[in-house]
């Protein structure tokens, strides 16, 4: 009698789950929040960044103290005055943090890590913010220590009182610049290329909006620049932030949705 040898059969790939696959957690925000502000401190281009914009910022502040008029010397103007070179040099650090992975070639090892981009892209907008608040606080801590010398120096008004309205303008206009960079830096992935865009762009805007009236009423919605100044002034009225919400969905949201899309289905070189 011949004897019928059965081969078992294989285990089926859809009973028993991968080990090691279910129940693993993913890399916490907060950890990539710190890893984003870790990259943007530690290069020399982060630091000088961050060190010539609260460098202006004091230098303005100080020249304001020696030769300009001591009636306007007061801490929330001189806060004021000091918000204008970090409205310009903040969005620049928002498109550094989103153009690393693709000007330093550092995209493989970060989406690697961490294959969910969206998540990548919140912790960088998130550290953005973090960073950008920081650097407001100690411009505000350091205007305040040159007023401070500047009273005992020359004679001059010792008004020390920020209106709320003020005080949440800046931070509030600030925050909108500093994204506004991180939305322009997704959107091109290209560091020269995103800072170009960030300063020409609404330039450009600008001057087409000053030609003829019909466009003067068109970039009273859409100019940026425009909509933020009773936003920094604290003099924000119910059409303004009707303004200010047009304009933002046009500079910051619109070009942060495209680019977060390119950054999540764009192959790595």
């Amino acid at each position: 009698m011949s004897t019928v040898t059965r081969t078992p059969e294989a285990p089926s790939r859809a009973a028993s789950p991968a080990p090691g696959r279910t129940g693993r957690p993913g890399v916490p925000l907060a950890r990539l929040v710190r890893v984003e502000v870790r990259k943007l401190v530690d290069t020399r281009a982060g630091r000088w960044l961050l060190g010539v914009t609260a460098g202006i910022a004091v230098a303005l502040v100080v020249a304001f103290l020696v030769w300009g008029s001591a009636k306007d010397s007061g801490y929330a103007g001189l806060l004021g005055l000091a918000a204008l070179p970090l409205s310009v040099l903040l969005p620049v650090l928002g498109i550094m943090a989103a153009t690393a992975e693709w000007s330093q070639r550092t995209g493989l090892v970060t989406f690697a890590l961490e294959p969910h981009r969206g998540r990548v892209v919140a912790a960088k907008a998130l550290a953005s913010v973090v960073l950008g608040l920081v650097v407001l606080a100690t411009t505000a801590a350091a205007v305040a220590l040159a007023r401070l010398v500047g009273s005992f120096v020359r004679d001059g008004a010792t008004e020390w009182r920020v209106p709320g309205a003020l005080a949440l303008g800046l931070a509030l206009a600030l925050l909108v610049f500093l994204v506004q960079g991180v939305g322009f830096g997704l959107l091109f992935l290209n560091t020269p290329l995103a800072i170009a865009a960030s300063f020409v762009l609404p330039v450009a805007l600008s001057i087409v909006g000053g030609l003829t009236e019909g466009a003067q009423r068109v970039t009273a919605w859409v100019d940026l620049s425009l909509v933020t100044e009773p936003l920094m002034a604290g003099t924000m009225q119910g059409e303004d932030w009707a303004h200010l919400g047009t304009s933002v969905l046009v500079w910051v949201v619109l070009p942060f949705a495209v680019g977060t899309w390119r950054v999540t289905h764009k192959e790595i070189a």
